[in-house]
């Protein structure tokens, strides 16, 4: 139920806007990677508009992906650590030896007062 509301409120919208987008901008353009040299052939590269801006979002999403990763790396150290942890208790807990059978005197909880 909620996937289908994320796809009808969210993405629908979404793609009708990047489809006119990309329709909108469909003229060549030239990107150069070299400044010195503008019109160096070898490191000019000609296409349509909406595919830089559609390469800058991809490269955007990767970045911040890659630095949400990087940022909350402590958090997945401590997990690990926490996992291991309780780990190591789980197999002190089943090598210890069970508790005698019967009653033990003196180990009886007192009774609450109302």
């Amino acid at each position: 139920m909620f996937n289908r509301f994320m796809l009808i409120v969210v993405f629908v919208p979404l793609a009708v806007i990047l489809i006119a987008l990309a329709v909108a901008n469909r003229e060549l353009v030239a990107f150069t990677l070299d400044p010195f040299n503008p019109g160096n052939p070898a490191l000019t590269l000609t296409l349509p508009l909406f595919i830089f801006l559609f390469l800058a979002l991809a490269v955007g999403m990767v970045v911040g992906s890659l630095a949400t990763w990087v940022k909350q790396g402590r958090y997945r150290k401590l997990a690990r650590q926490r996992g291991v942890e309780a780990e190591n208790l789980r197999q002190a807990v089943s090598r210890a030896p069970a508790p005698p059978q019967g009653p033990a005197q003196g180990t009886a909880l007192p009774k609450p007062t109302a």
